[in-house]
């Protein structure tokens, strides 16, 4: 137990050597929890004294208190998105410590998350630790990484309520607060189920890392289950066909890789189920719909000629092996993905704070929620009030990205200003409001196909283009955007090796 006796004394060490931080013996104990007391290092004079007071409670715990003025001001990040990550890459650490608190402690990389569904790409090469884009969470020592979730706010008091992430493992979760001179949330949105029944139960969304490996054992286990001996002829159909509702980019990306890996992988290793196998797109509406018509012509006429069955429909039921529409008429299925647009999230709803259009916490032009003080919002969370005469964005990465930029440059320049500390803003000019401009949008459609629009809106003139050059022109696009060389060199290596020797089809 050398190393027990070695990471107690590294820990009050390490408090001993912040002047923000008061350190705390630790207790060993036969608990499993005892590991989790190490965080005590965190815990200040104020918080201390209230852990002490509800030690009777296995649930509570201290936390990070009031940064003091002589102390880099601290801010903390909710959330490790596109926005949120987008900020702490950006932000200066010399002026700020940074604290995130999100369930997990990577940010994803969307647009190539559905390749890793049929091992186009492996689940690392989308995934990136908060700790590689900004270095100072692993490094300073008031800047810190917390797997949790934010339960609440007291904007009064600069607090955050939060929650640890344990998913049943290795101990209890329990709850602490950590004070913030500037406040950034950043928590996304979720998918939206339009409150139909069973969607939650029964259908995969494809958000997450773990979302993809799901959906990618799911998919290799119906394909060998279906080939046991004394299925039926409709069980295997039912077992092999893969239904995805959603007609946006993620739904249509998704059913692209899909329909290559049964055409280039599928009918080659598995030729005794390879006439079963499936795709089918369900979508209420018109599929990519912020793309022009010519594209999503070209789009249907290509998922079409590779095996996509597209439905025009909507989803009035979802039960455990089959899906019920508007019309009255069935679709059984093995695999259900759901990719409709996301909503805002229950804690989002839950906060006191003003709402945009659509529920969004409502920000005005500086991306500052306007009603309390050192509050921001960005990203898939956060939408213009009416007040501000702007509409409020789509839930796009470019437009996450693009906040988290242009906040981290406005909190550099409060930082400088004087203005980091809580309420010390206030006469700090901040310049030039935020302001979108559209990037393009672009999808891959599958067989080394894509779509590439570069205009500001349908409306507006520009490149739009559609097929070979647009699928290499997508792939060179994203292969940039990936935010580490590291990952880039993953990717790179993935593509090639897919290219060369096909996906990788072993379930793990």
């Amino acid at each position: 137990m050398a190393w027990v006796g070695n990471l107690i004394r590294f820990s009050a060490i390490k408090s001993a050597s912040s002047p923000s931080i008061t350190a705390k013996p630790l207790i060993l104990t036969t608990s499993p929890n005892f590991l989790f007391s190490s965080l005590s290092h965190f815990t200040t004079d104020a918080s201390l004294h209230n852990h002490n007071r509800s030690s009777a409670s296995p649930t509570q715990y201290g936390g990070l208190g009031p940064t003091k003025p002589k102390e880099k001001p601290r801010v903390v990040v909710l959330g490790s998105g596109w926005a949120g990550c987008r900020l702490m890459k950006g932000i200066d650490t010399k002026l700020y410590d940074v604290v995130c608190v999100s369930p997990r402690n990577h940010m994803v990389f969307t647009p190539l998350l559905a390749s890793t569904c049929v091992g186009t790409l492996e689940f690392r090469s989308v995934a990136e630790p908060i700790a590689r884009i900004q270095p100072a969470i692993s490094k300073e020592p008031g800047s810190f990484y917390f797997l949790a979730n934010c339960t609440g706010l007291d904007t009064h008091n600069h607090l955050v309520h939060c929650q640890t992430v344990t998913d049943g493992y290795t101990m209890d979760p329990r709850k602490f607060d950590i004070s913030y001179d500037k406040l950034v949330i950043a928590l996304g949105a979720e998918a939206s189920t339009f409150g139909i029944q069973g969607v939650k139960e029964h259908a995969i969304f494809l958000r997450e890392v773990h979302h993809a490996q799901e959906i990618r054992r799911k998919l290799l286990l119906n394909l060998m289950l279906s080939d046991v001996p004394g299925i039926s002829e409709e069980e295997k159909r039912r077992l092999l066909h893969c239904v995805v509702v959603g007609g946006g980019p993620t739904g249509v990306e998704f059913s692209g890789e899909l329909s290559d890996f049964i055409m280039r992988d599928v009918r080659q290793r598995y030729a005794h189920v390879k006439d079963y196998i499936h795709v089918t797109l369900i979508e209420a509406n018109e599929i990519l719909s912020s793309f022009d018509d010519r594209l999503r012509r070209y789009a249907t006429k290509q998922l079409t000629k590779s095996g996509v069955r597209l439905v025009r429909g909507i989803v009035k039921d979802v039960e455990p092996q089959k899906l019920i529409l508007n019309d009255g008429s069935e679709v059984p299925y093995g695999l259900l993905v759901w990719s409709t647009g996301v909503g805002p999230s229950p804690l989002v709803k839950s906060l006191d704070l003003p709402k945009s259009p659509g529920g969004r916490i409502g920000i005005d032009e500086w991306l500052r929620v306007p009603s309390v003080q050192d509050v921001f919002a960005i990203g898939d969370c956060s939408g213009f009030l009416e007040s501000t005469g702007k509409t409020v964005l789509p839930a796009l990465a470019q437009v996450a990205e693009r906040q988290g930029k242009y906040l981290s440059i406005l909190l550099n320049k409060i930082g400088r200003a004087g203005g980091g500390h809580a309420y010390g803003a206030k006469d700090v000019e901040l310049g030039d409001p935020f302001v979108y401009r559209h990037l393009g949008s672009m999808a891959t459609i599958g067989s080394f196909k894509a779509l590439v629009d570069l205009r500001q809106s349908k409306e507006a003139k520009g490149i739009s283009l559609a097929g070979f050059i647009s699928w290499f022109v997508w792939r060179s696009a994203y292969l940039t955007r990936v935010i580490s060389w590291r990952n880039r060199f993953y990717v790179a290596i993935n593509w090639a090796t897919t290219f060369v020797f096909g996906r990788d089809i072993s379930r793990i």
